[in-house]
This record gives structure tokens, sequence and C-alpha cells, in this order.
């Protein structure tokens, strides 16, 4: 059973930093891209940052920018999101999800995705 767990969110001031994981289980970590979405409410899921595991290629969000960092520990099956500079506006549900880098298409297409995790909650006041 392939399993995804968010963890690492938090309540933070403006300027305030976390570290969100995603521990992976159950599937081949190097076959896979992850990425990592927010969904704020009464908004649209939006695709924050990716990861490639095959070739380690990223990509960010305009919004996240200069202040978010994706990386991955291949050897513990874990991506990393490290949010720095933190505004009101990240405020959101945070998800990793994985996709199997089987086909083409852009890491914000949410229909890639194959596996997604439960969430976690980041909210930061100003």
């Amino acid at each position: 059973e392939v399993q995804l767990v968010e963890s690492g969110g938090g309540s933070v001031q403006a300027g305030g930093s976390l570290r969100l994981s995603c521990a992976a289980s159950g599937l081949t970590f190097d076959d896979y891209g992850i990425g990592w979405f927010r969904q704020a409410p009464g908004k649209e899921r939006e695709a924050v940052s990716y990861i490639s595991e095959s070739d380690g290629t990223t990509y960010y969000a305009d919004s996240v920018k200069g202040r978010f960092t994706i990386s991955s520990d291949n050897a513990k099956n874990t991506v990393y999101l490290q949010m720095n500079s933190l505004k009101p506006e990240d405020t959101a549900v945070y998800y990793c999800a994985a996709e199997p880098q089987t086909r083409p298409g852009l890491y914000s297409d949410h229909d890639l995705y194959e596996y997604w995790g439960q969430g976690t909650q980041v909210t930061v006041s100003s």
C-alpha cells in the first residue's frame, strides 16, 4: 500500500519558517516525482513546488520562489519543503503527491499525480 504522510505544519508569525516533510512508503521512490500543493479555504488547490527523484529537477510557483526550497533524502524516502519568510497568504493545507514520471505534463497538473497525502495545516499570522 502506498502512503504519503505529511508532517511539520503549524502556526507561525509572518516572517517565520517551517519545514514540511513528506514521507513516502510502498513505492519505488526514485521512479517518482513529488509535488507539494496547497489549498486555502475557498480557493482551488494550487501547485507550490516539485522535485523529480530521478534527476533532481525542481520547480517552484512564482509566489514562493526565493522563499521555499524543496529537497529530498532518497535514503529516507522523504521530501522536504523548507518555507522561509512566510506570509499570511501562505496559510493553507499543504499536500504532497507522487506522480510516476511516465508521461509528459506540467508539474502543476493534478491529473499527473497518482497518490496524495492527507495534508498538513500551515497558518501564518500577521
